[in-house]
């Protein structure tokens, strides 16, 4: 089975779990839009039919996913000229 990209998973399960906490807070039956749809992508995502099984295996997944790698600026050159491809 294919899985998201951590980041992914990662921002999909934070936004959620925000969500949910806010509902919880102010009226529980007041699900949003954006709500179910993030129930519905964390289902899809992690091969699941239920949004709690769903948030089990992304937290499993990410607890166990490589740390994400952090971008480098690209080499510069001081100095020098740098050549340009040539158009084809």
């Amino acid at each position: 089975m294919l899985r998201p990209h951590p980041v992914v998973l990662r921002r999909l399960v934070d936004e959620y779990e925000a969500l949910s906490a806010a509902v919880r807070a102010s009226d529980p039956a007041d699900v949003s839009a954006r709500a179910r749809d993030l129930a519905y992508t964390l289902c899809v995502s992690t091969g699941t039919r239920d949004v709690e099984r769903a948030l089990e295996a992304a937290h499993q997944w990410l607890a166990t996913a490589p740390a994400p790698a952090r971008e480098s600026a690209p080499p510069t050159v001081t100095g020098q000229r740098v050549p340009t491809p040539e158009p084809a």
